[in-house]
């Protein structure tokens, strides 16, 4: 199972982190910026060379500490083809490298557009008669809100090709209450959605315990973290907003379960942009990212006594 290689790595390396490869062109160095534009001029095709230079920069300063990278698909397909194309040699050198990708997409449709948005990236799609898989990616990102038959294609892909996914039950952003929150019959729609999570992913539990088909939730909502902890004993958290949106390492701990598993925590911009705070200042984009990242493994290690 999928989640078992994310587990075991997480257990090697002692590190429940996940780094967000969201990268904005701010943060890319300049140096790095101009060798793209002295090259290929002022166009997408610098920025898709900008990019992968600073993503393979950082990757190689952490895969040995980290079990798991996650590119933000929008921050890539916003410059067009070439910018797709940059996520899709970062997922190629981060798997390289031997980490668990896992894309978030945060796709969702119903019928033959879920089936073709699952095929590209978590199954495989016939190009002419020959089976191909482009993007690669090991675990992805879907909203469940639409329903189950939303879902089903890419449950099915999870089981023929041994691929996961995270699906939204409660999120971090500030609004997400506006929905998630409201209650149904005496309960709220994310632990409805929680449940359903669990349902679809009893059939895909590894040896550690836990399903190939996992939930997101928020850091930022410790006590609901705690809530859904004890009702999905078997699946596993993908955990956002430490750091810069709010979470902290003691908002985390409800997350994992009494052997300190079940979750992995993601940080964005608070490690590849650590260069540029004053705690990690004079180190280089890579050192600082390095030493962000080890600095948080701390704290979440702690957090999980």
């Amino acid at each position: 199972m999928i989640i078992d290689k994310l587990i075991d790595l997480i257990l090697e390396r002692q590190n429940p982190t996940v780094m967000g490869l969201d990268p904005r062109m701010e943060y890319v160095p300049a140096d790095i910026v101009k060798d793209a534009m002295d090259r290929y001029g002022q166009t997408a095709i610098a920025v898709k060379y900008a990019l992968l230079a600073y993503n393979k920069g950082i990757i190689d300063a952490i895969c040995d500490i980290v079990p798991a990278v996650k590119p933000q698909m929008a921050f890539y397909e916003q410059f067009g083809a070439e910018g797709v194309d940059a996520y899709i040699q970062t997922v190629a050198y981060a798997k390289e490298k031997g980490l668990v990708v896992i894309g978030d997409v945060k796709r969702s449709d119903i019928a033959s557009t879920a089936e073709a948005y699952s095929d590209g990236h978590i199954g495989r799609v016939d190009v002419l008669g020959v089976e191909q898989s482009f993007y690669q990616t090991d675990f992805i990102t879907v909203n469940p809100y639409l329903g189950s038959d939303s879902v089903e294609p890419f449950l099915k892909n999870c089981e023929k090709y041994n691929t996961g996914l995270f699906l939204l039950v409660k999120t971090s952003n500030k609004g997400s209450g506006d929905f998630q929150d409201l209650l149904v019959d005496g309960r709220h729609i994310y632990e409805i959605v929680g449940k359903r999570v669990a349902e679809w992913g009893a059939g895909l539990v590894g040896k550690h315990g836990y399903s190939s088909i996992g939930a997101v939730v928020g850091a930022t909502h410790p006590s609901v973290a705690a809530k859904l902890r004890k009702q999905l004993p078997n699946t596993f958290f993908l955990v956002p907003g430490y750091g810069a949106q709010g979470g902290s390492a003691a908002d985390i701990a409800a997350s994992f379960d009494k052997n300190g598993l079940g979750a992995i925590v993601n940080n964005s911009r608070g490690i590849i942009a650590a260069y540029k705070t004053e705690k990690y200042a004079g180190m280089n984009y890579a050192e600082a990212a390095r030493a962000a990242a080890l600095a948080m493994k701390d704290e979440l290690m702690a957090c999980r006594q």
